[in-house]
């Protein structure tokens, strides 16, 4: 018999798996609907330009490209459905003042990494445009936490984070180029040693606010040690306040406050937050505030969201039952 091999990380999904993975998409997509989120379905492939435009630097090496036969142009299959639902907010729901959207679908990824381990999720999300305030950030956390619920995970913890605190001490400090992609990754491994071997030059308030960084991980009494131990900066404060907010409205939610968190720092703008269960390293949720992803669309305005792989969260619902 011949042996019909698949891909790398490419894999079929057989009964009773794929009927798993159906309720959930099932049980999602009514919870966003009750909620007031419109489905939208983007295509499967576009021009690579708009594909990777404001987040290419983070997809361009996921995303498989190709010519397209008729046009000649360059295409690529997506990688990522949330620039997609932001040119659809741009562009073909400009007119509403605020948009809430939802989606499903398969992305192709060229590699997998540590959330999408297959190459082929099946993508699922929310997305929250026109909102500024935390309370749009914790409308979008609180439904994550709903749906979590209702695919049947029992307990989930929260890692949140805010990358407005690390981009305004880099700001301060004057940061830029080499030094600050260093410095970044420093903060992301916690290495506590490098962060001060990075900032040495820097003045003392800012390298004792870069060292307190890594150490600003734990339960909501974080966010008074950061207020303690940070600079009194305006954007500081804001991110805080941003935090607290948040803390009060996940009642009965295992949290977890993490400053020197800095996933997807090129393309987040504010609050950012993953969502874990049942000892798993990596996510089975994740998601944050993104308010420059419709700039190059020609409508930057607030925007929020989180998104899953129905892939991911079976295995994950199934071990914690």
């Amino acid at each position: 018999m011949t042996a019909w091999l698949l891909p790398e990380n490419v894999e079929d999904v057989l009964p009773p798996q794929a009927w798993r993975m159906e309720d959930m998409r099932r049980a999602l997509l009514d919870l966003f609907r009750s909620r007031g989120y419109q489905l939208v379905i983007p295509p499967l492939m576009e021009y690579l330009d708009s594909l990777l435009t404001g987040v290419g630097g983070d997809l361009d090496l996921k995303t498989f490209k190709l010519v397209d036969q008729l046009s000649g142009r360059l295409m690529g299959v997506r990688a990522d459905i949330t620039p997609q639902v932001a040119r659809i907010d741009a562009h073909l729901l400009a007119a509403n003042t605020v948009n809430r959207l939802c989606y499903a679908g398969s992305v192709l990824h060229t590699q997998s990494d540590g959330f999408h381990r297959s190459r082929e999720p099946i993508q699922i999300g929310a997305e929250l445009y026109g909102e500024a305030g935390a309370e749009a950030d914790l409308e979008i956390l609180t439904l994550m936490l709903q749906g979590l619920s209702a695919c049947g995970v029992k307990t989930v913890q929260i890692d949140i984070g805010h990358v407005g605190v690390y981009r305004a001490l880099a700001q301060e400090a004057g940061l830029s180029g080499e030094l600050e992609h260093q410095l970044f990754g420093a903060l992301q491994a916690k290495d506590s040693s490098a962060v001060a071997v990075l900032t040495a030059g820097l003045p003392i308030v800012l390298r004792d606010a870069f060292a307190a960084l890594p150490q600003l991980y734990g339960d909501r009494s974080v966010l008074a040690e950061a207020r303690a131990r940070l600079p009194q900066l305006a954007a500081i404060e804001a991110a805080l306040d941003t935090l607290e907010v948040l803390d009060r409205g996940l009642v009965n939610v295992e949290a977890a406050y993490d400053l020197a968190e800095l996933r997807g720092y090129g393309y987040h703008s504010g609050v950012v937050f993953a969502a874990y269960t049942g000892g798993r390293s990596h996510a089975i949720a994740q998601g944050g505030r993104y308010d420059e992803v419709g700039r190059v669309f020609g409508r930057a305005r607030p925007a929020t969201g989180f998104s899953l792989d129905l892939r991911e969260l079976a295995m994950a619902s199934s071990n914690t039952q």
